[in-house]
């Protein structure tokens, strides 16, 4: 991350960081957000300080928190014509090969697929995949 400007408040600097990445399209639109745990570390700051920023984030309306399932950047809004529509699928999915890497489990292993079709004028114009592994009560 680039060194912030003197008299910035940490939180701001990391909001503007996370904003340049989700307007150049590093994080995609419709996506998670990368956890508060991973933020903390790859920006050394306190969980309160990536709370700011995710905060300052929602407030410019560039991200939406969902309880229980995490922070997820908006679609952006000139995707999102009048006569636009959203569908979101959820279903469990066995763990391939490649999968199972990045998650850390065996090859089979439950995930939760969430797909996020957004469509205009009828026809399908974006779609996100993303997993997750499934909640435990």
């Amino acid at each position: 991350m680039p060194t912030p400007h003197y008299g910035q408040p940490r939180y701001r600097a990391i909001a503007d960081e996370l904003r340049e990445r989700i307007e150049s399209g590093v994080i995609p639109r419709g996506v998670p957000l990368p956890t508060e745990s991973a933020l903390t570390a790859e920006f050394r700051a306190a969980r309160g300080t990536v709370r700011q920023a995710i905060a300052a984030l929602r407030d410019a309306g560039l991200v939406a928190t969902q309880h229980g399932r995490g922070t997820y950047v908006t679609p952006d809004q000139h995707q999102l014509a009048e006569n636009s529509e959203t569908e979101t699928q959820q279903r469990k999915v066995a763990a391939d090969a490649e999968l199972a890497a990045l998650f850390a489990v065996e090859v089979g292993a439950a995930l939760v697929e969430e797909q996020i079709l957004i469509r205009a004028n009828g026809a399908v114009g974006t779609v996100v995949r993303t997993y997750r592994m499934p909640q435990t009560k």
